[in-house]
């Protein structure tokens, strides 16, 4: 009796570790994963430990908004991931002058980025950049401290993983889609 006790135990358990790998192992794949933040490219917005989860489905049914902060492959090593802030758009021209952004939108109309998430401006001169089809201009909320689209070109669509959906840890920072700006807003202010 003790045996057949143990037997379906084991069984149970053997069902329930099952049942949780498949409920788990397809979201972890295909819905959310964890991020750790490293490095200070994102100061004040995020920082150095903290710990997020990456909403990796609502890219699959709308495209990236500028404003965004999202998790990505660095273009010049993949097994590397990058969490920086969408400034400029496919088809857009984004110019850096005195510190300030400009945007051209694709429809010809211009915007000034308000940017109230950037502490610490710096880190290269006045450029433009023309973003191509099916690419992104990033930009780290600590510029000085951040290597972006301005020192290693656009960012290729196919190479977001998505976008900040959780901020777990530390407890005290806890936010469902932390670093993101009010509705509507953008980070833009038009001219």
């Amino acid at each position: 009796m003790l045996e057949e006790k143990s037997e379906n135990f084991f069984t149970e358990l053997l069902k329930f570790a099952l049942i949780a790998a498949a409920i788990v192992v397809p979201i972890r794949l295909f819905v959310a994963q964890p991020f750790i933040v490293s490095g200070a490219s994102m100061d004040p917005t995020f920082r150095n430990g903290q710990y997020l989860i990456v909403d990796e489905l609502s890219y699959r049914f709308e495209a990236p908004a500028r404003g965004d902060v999202i998790i990505f492959r660095y273009p010049k090593n993949p097994k590397e991931f990058f969490i920086k802030r969408i400034i400029g758009l496919p088809g857009e021209t984004v110019t850096i002058a005195s510190g300030k952004i400009k945007v051209a939108r694709a429809d010809g109309e211009a915007v000034v980025l308000q940017e109230p998430y950037v502490a610490n401006r710096g880190n290269g001169g006045d450029a433009t950049y023309a973003v191509s089809k099916g690419n992104y201009f990033v930009l780290g909320d600590n510029r000085p401290e951040s290597s972006d689209s301005r020192t290693w070109g656009l960012l290729p669509a196919s190479d977001i993983v998505g976008r900040a959906f959780l901020r777990l840890l530390p407890i005290d920072a806890l936010e469902i889609f932390p670093g993101s700006l009010p509705a509507g807003q953008a980070g833009t202010a038009q001219q």
